[in-house]
């Protein structure tokens, strides 16, 4: 079991670092940073397409990611 959860932990860590590196930054800079979150909060135009995808499967990952290393850690004891 703690194998499976291992190699399971391992495939979902690349898939999110891939998921997470096709995404289109907002803008550069810190400055950037801050405006493009006050955007994406506040903004009128959401996002649409592959950038509406992956951010969704961003969020699907990162749960799964946390869910998986609490039951590593879980399991390991």
């Amino acid at each position: 079991m703690h194998t499976f959860l291992i190699t399971l932990l391992v495939i979902v860590s690349i898939a999110l670092i891939v998921v997470v590196v096709l995404q289109t930054s907002k803008s550069t800079g810190l400055s950037g940073a801050i405006s493009g979150g006050a955007e994406t909060l506040f903004g009128k135009q959401k996002a649409r397409g592959l950038d509406l995808v992956l951010h969704r499967l961003t969020v699907v990952l990162s749960v799964l990611f946390f869910l998986l290393t609490i039951a590593v850690s879980y399991f390991q004891l």
